[in-house]
């Protein structure tokens, strides 16, 4: 077990090397196409409204989530509350863009009211902004949130450990605790998670990282890295944070760092011109070692990155 932790802190320290190489990479591309900026971000916030309701059993699709929100479609079949719920969540993203850009996103208990308030608006408005005042169970977790009660102490000492380790942390590591810490304290009676979520991308995107999508494809893992984090094991979910991090990172970099984009092809059609099997690059792909977007269940990538790391490979040879 304990060979196990070693080996994750280390992959830990490697991935957090990586992001910081990465995130130094983009900021030398500043300033960057305000077109492309607000491109990325209509999709990033199609994207996160998407996967973030999906994981709490909104039944819209990607593709509908993108019809609520911009073009007003109503989705013959699914329910109003899950309309609703794009639309808040929507409204919840634009506040927090608008936070960042202006650098007043300190992170209080005030904020993270408004940010729950705004995604439940519309659907639990008798709970919108207000912490619990009962009892909340988590369904398939054994982890159980502390008494309505000492909800507020628990809130309190919570935003005295974010005071305290600001600036001992690295970034992605303070962004994936805050997170824990949140959904186990579980301080609402609904919008915990979409909550955790939004607060841990202010806490990424106040150092300059772009939006951190956590997927709907992801959620057994997601559940399973946070039950080890309420077992006192924060490693895996930083993991697991970071490389959903580095996934966006990596989509920035491809737009801004190249005249000509590339074109991404599924992993069983580069397979075909690579020395490597399917199986093989799908597990490069979910391990964060070769660029990869994933879209639905589909994995792509591009033929220049296998390229970069068959090189890589033969370099180290």
């Amino acid at each position: 077990m304990e060979s196990c932790h070693n080996k994750d802190m280390a992959l830990l320290d490697h991935r957090i090397r990586r992001l910081d190489e990465k995130l130094a990479k983009l900021n030398k591309l500043r300033p960057l196409s305000s077109t492309q900026v607000q491109k990325l971000r209509e999709q990033l916030e199609i994207e996160m409204t998407y996967n973030s309701n999906a994981i709490e059993g909104n039944s819209l699709t990607l593709r509908e989530t993108w019809l609520v929100l911009h073009e007003g479609i109503t989705i013959k079949g699914k329910p109003l509350k899950d309309h609703l719920e794009a639309k808040d969540h929507k409204e919840a993203l634009d506040f927090l863009f608008e936070l960042v850009s202006n650098r007043r996103c300190t992170i209080s208990e005030h904020l993270l009211r408004q940010l729950q308030q705004l995604v439940v608006q519309e659907t639990e408005k008798e709970c919108a902004g207000r912490y619990r005042n009962g009892v909340v169970i988590i369904g398939g977790a054994a982890h159980v949130p502390p008494d309505a009660i000492d909800v507020p102490r628990q809130m309190g000492g919570m935003m005295q450990w974010l005071k305290n380790n600001e600036r001992k942390l690295h970034t992605v590591e303070l962004s994936a605790i805050l997170h824990h810490k949140l959904t186990a304290i579980h301080p609402f009676f609904d919008g915990n998670g979409r909550t955790a979520r939004l607060v841990m991308n202010i806490t990424l995107m106040r150092k300059g990282f772009p939006l951190a999508i956590i997927l709907k494809n992801d959620r057994k893992k997601y559940y399973d890295v946070l039950q080890k984090a309420d077992d006192g094991d924060r490693v895996p979910i930083t993991l697991f944070i970071a490389q959903s991090v580095e996934r966006t990172l990596d989509l920035y970099l491809r737009t801004f760092a190249r005249e000509k984009p590339t074109k991404l092809v599924t992993l069983a059609d580069v397979s075909r011109y690579t020395p490597y099997g399917q199986k093989y690059i799908n597990l490069l792909a979910r391990t964060g070692r070769i660029f990869a977007v994933k879209r639905g269940r589909i994995w792509y990538t591009t033929k220049e990155d296998i390229e970069e790391y068959r090189k890589g490979r033969l370099r180290k040879r």
